[in-house]
């Protein structure tokens, strides 16, 4: 009988691991680059780290890399002047991304700190 629930075995952790790495679909300088601006805004001590660490994992188990890579250019690129900062201040796709990464960011701030 063993010998029949083996593929199912493999495969729920080939699943597993495919989640994984959706969830964990953040490279790792993102993370540090997160995790060092979230120090400097909370106190760079040992248990910032720890809330900063989770804050991040938290963002990027509700939104795709993708999605915040959108909010995090949009915002660098709103505090520009001229009119290339005005496109990114005032698209629909921008600004949606960024209040996804905000509200994920809520959640972390109840969540880890």
């Amino acid at each position: 009988m063993t010998g029949y629930l083996a593929p199912f075995a493999i495969i729920a952790v080939l699943s597993g691991s495919a989640q994984a790495a959706e969830i964990n679909d953040y490279p790792t300088s993102a993370r540090a680059e997160y995790v060092f601006g979230c120090m400097k805004a909370n106190g760079e001590t040992r248990q910032s780290i720890e809330q900063c660490s989770c804050s991040i994992d938290v963002v990027a188990s509700l939104v795709p890399y993708t999605r915040y890579i959108t909010a995090e250019t949009a915002l660098s690129m709103s505090q520009v002047r001229g009119n290339l900062s005005a496109q990114f201040r005032t698209s629909e796709q921008a600004t949606s991304a960024i209040n996804d990464v905000r509200r994920a960011q809520a959640e972390a701030e109840v969540r880890c700190f």
